[in-house]
């Protein structure tokens, strides 16, 4: 059986696959929030987040990218959100990698470079901040002030919130 295969009959075996406000796109709680798709980050139970409260935007790292901002925008001007909450964690994978190592590891599985930024970091609080300043600065957006970053530590589940210097 596949992994798919799994999911689908875990689905079939939900009892109450309805939880929360099932009646607009739009977030009840008017924020998004943007992490990481590791798959030690659980959003829902982090947050105490029930369905139809929050977007929830997942990327390699929880980096704030052009593809991040396209959807805020999305989420910001069509759908009401107006607060951003940035949560990258410890022991990330996009900290053990580098933006030409793994861009080289492309060219030569593909033939190709790609033109896209890995976002390889080293400090993850200084990952958080520049994301920060990402969403903060963007023209597309109409709500940049309530913008803030955290850290979550995948061994503790403790989450703290990082200063914008």
């Amino acid at each position: 059986m596949t992994a798919i295969d799994t999911l689908l009959q875990r689905n079939t075996q939900l009892t109450d696959p309805v939880l929360g406000d099932r009646s607009t796109a739009s977030p009840s709680m008017k924020i998004a929030i943007l992490t990481c798709m590791d798959a030690r980050i659980r959003v829902f139970e982090i947050f105490g987040l029930i369905q139809g409260e929050a977007h929830i935007l997942r990327n390699a790292g929880g980096v704030v990218t052009d593809d991040v901002v396209r959807s805020l925008s999305l989420s910001q001007r069509k759908l009401g959100t107006e607060e951003v909450l940035i949560m990258q964690h410890t022991g990330c994978g996009l900290s053990t990698v580098t933006e030409d190592e793994f861009k080289d590891e492309l060219e030569e599985a593909g033939g190709v470079r790609p033109t896209w930024a890995v976002e390889a970091f080293r400090d993850v609080e200084d990952s958080v901040r520049r994301s920060m300043r990402r969403v903060r600065t963007s023209r597309y957006l109409p709500h940049t002030d309530k913008v803030r970053g955290f850290v979550y530590d995948v061994f503790t589940g403790k989450v703290t919130e990082i200063q914008d210097n």
